[in-house]
């Protein structure tokens, strides 16, 4: 994917122009030569965050195979161990 690479106050006074160019590939920012932000459409950005959703539900499903806890189960198990802790108190 070919990205195009702008000063920051090229794309400060070409807004438009800078909105219209990330809509076919991802536009850089540079400030004092420095990489500093990406532009990029709103449809690669959902499509960045399906594929990072996509990610994570991957390793969520691994993690549990191996026998790690989902938040809730994690949560009941400490209020179980809380309740079990202060009855041993009494």
């Amino acid at each position: 994917m070919a990205t195009k690479s702008l000063a920051a106050a090229y794309a400060k006074n070409h807004f438009g122009e800078l909105l219209d160019m990330a809509q076919s590939e991802p536009v850089e920012i540079e400030k004092k030569g420095r990489k500093v932000a990406v532009l990029i459409s709103m449809e690669e950005y959902k499509h960045l965050t399906q594929l990072e959703d996509e990610m994570w539900a991957k390793k969520a499903k691994a993690a549990r195979k191996k026998g790690y806890l989902s938040v809730e189960e994690t949560q009941k198990l400490l209020d179980s161990l809380g309740k079990k802790k202060k009855r041993s108190a009494k």
